[in-house]
């Protein structure tokens, strides 16, 4: 075998797909943001309502009021109660998925297609006019303060909210815990939720996207009603600062000795989701530690050396420089060897790159699941939701395989020596281990 050629050569042939999602666009004189695509699969409507105020959004030393206000903002407006929301719902056999990111505050879900105006206005008013009575906050807070104590008993969250803070320290809103802890939530009240929603959420940080079988002029105009005599000011830019990784290595044990698992979270700041590297960290971690099962880590950690449950890596770009993320869940007995093993791929991988071979076969397989991806009305809306939010234009999934099918191998071994710094990591280990 010519192990030079079949380091550097590449067979890959890029192959485009007639037609993309073509989406319209239109801004409403208000300033909320309408997507609308029209498909004919089903007799049904996808729709994405997001604002840009997520979990980033959280006041100063209140991390956690964006997630309780998620629980809370269906349990009644100022037309409807928290009975009638429901009903709403359930009669049309609706589920309403709530959903809070670093950046966005989301409304999702699938209707019939001859419901879509009235479930459209249901959504409108949540979004726009939450009541937030006092009884559903008190019973909401008491779900949340369970699941944060519940995060507090899992290793897995343990380790990645720990590596979280240590790579985003004082204060960053990457570092801060979504769902907050159970002092601050245990102290919120109404007035502050209220607040929190008047100072953050307005027109001009809302995008609706509509997909499905509903004709776009019929979509704008539905939009336009419920959306378009919203007013209020838009809030102050979120400026949400570039965060600089740690200048030594760092290890942080959290010690669970009832437990029977060790999750191991090991960590880099990377990039932002418009960093002109991101096509290229993407294909360079898809290799490390996504293809097939868990990629070059899952590879070594989980299949051949049988150390694992589970080993992968993750790639977060967002707003600002996010992370990427080592994980692995062990028996305690096999903590010390999977960190060394962990360190040996980072190793490799800066050493001797990433083979040509390797990158082909990771870039066919992310192009080849573009389509797969794109299947249902839901999917569809998620990704223009997307795309909205990050300003990748409205052909970006036309112009997808290109950008990864211009990514040279050079660039992708670059990316990997710019992030992975072994000396440099951050791990946390959490489980029935002391270190």
């Amino acid at each position: 075998m010519d192990l030079v050629s079949n380091r550097h050569t590449s067979d890959f042939k890029l192959q485009t797909s007639a037609r993309g999602l073509s989406p319209a666009r239109a801004v409403l004189p208000n300033g909320a943001t309408l997507l609308t695509k029209h498909t004919t699969t089903t007799p049904a409507v996808a729709i994405n309502v997001a604002m840009g105020a997520g979990s980033a959004a959280d006041p100063p030393g209140n991390a956690g009021m964006t997630w309780l206000l998620s629980r809370v903002i269906d349990r009644g407006t100022a037309l409807r109660t928290a009975a009638d929301i429901a009903d709403e719902l359930d009669s049309r056999g609706i589920t309403l998925i709530i959903a809070v990111t670093r950046h966005l505050f989301s409304l999702v879900c699938t209707c019939l297609a001859d419901d879509f105006e009235p479930v459209l206005a249901l959504v409108g008013d949540i979004l726009t006019a939450p009541s937030l009575p006092e009884e559903e906050l008190a019973t909401r807070k008491g779900e949340v303060l369970t699941a944060i104590r519940q995060d507090e008993d899992s290793p897995a969250v343990r380790a990645s909210e720990a590596l979280m803070a240590l790579l985003y320290p004082s204060g960053h809103p990457y570092g801060r815990r979504t769902k907050g802890s159970t002092a601050v939530v245990e102290s919120l009240v109404r007035d502050q939720l209220l607040q929190l929603h008047a100072s953050r959420f307005a027109p001009t940080e809302l995008t609706a996207v509509i997909v499905g079988d509903v004709e776009r002029s019929r979509a704008a105009d539905a939009a336009a009603r419920v959306f378009g005599g919203w007013t209020r000011p838009a809030p102050p830019p979120l400026v949400v600062p570039p965060s600089a990784p740690p200048a030594a290595k760092q290890r942080v044990v959290i010690p669970m000795m009832s437990k029977a698992q060790a999750d191991i979270a090991c960590g880099f700041v990377a990039v932002a989701r418009k960093d002109p590297d991101y096509y290229a960290c993407w294909l360079m971690n898809h290799v490390f530690g996504q293809y097939s099962i868990g990629g070059r880590l899952g590879d070594s950690i989980r299949e051949r050396q049988g150390m694992a449950y589970y080993a992968s890596s993750s790639l977060d770009a967002n707003v600002a420089p996010g992370p990427l993320t080592i994980r692995a869940g062990v028996n305690p007995a096999n903590v010390d060897r999977a960190l060394a093993s962990i360190d040996e791929e980072m190793a490799r991988l800066v050493r001797d790159g990433i083979t040509q071979k390797e990158l082909d076969d990771s870039r066919r397989f992310l192009i080849g699941s573009i389509p797969r991806a794109l299947e249902t009305n839901a999917a569809i809306a998620n990704f223009l939701q997307t795309e909205e939010f990050f300003g990748l234009g409205l052909d970006y999934d036309e112009r997808l395989p290109d950008l990864l099918g211009a990514v040279t191998l050079d660039q992708a071994n670059a990316a990997a020596r710019r992030i992975i710094r072994p000396e440099l990591s951050t791990v946390v280990i959490a489980g029935p281990y002391q270190g």
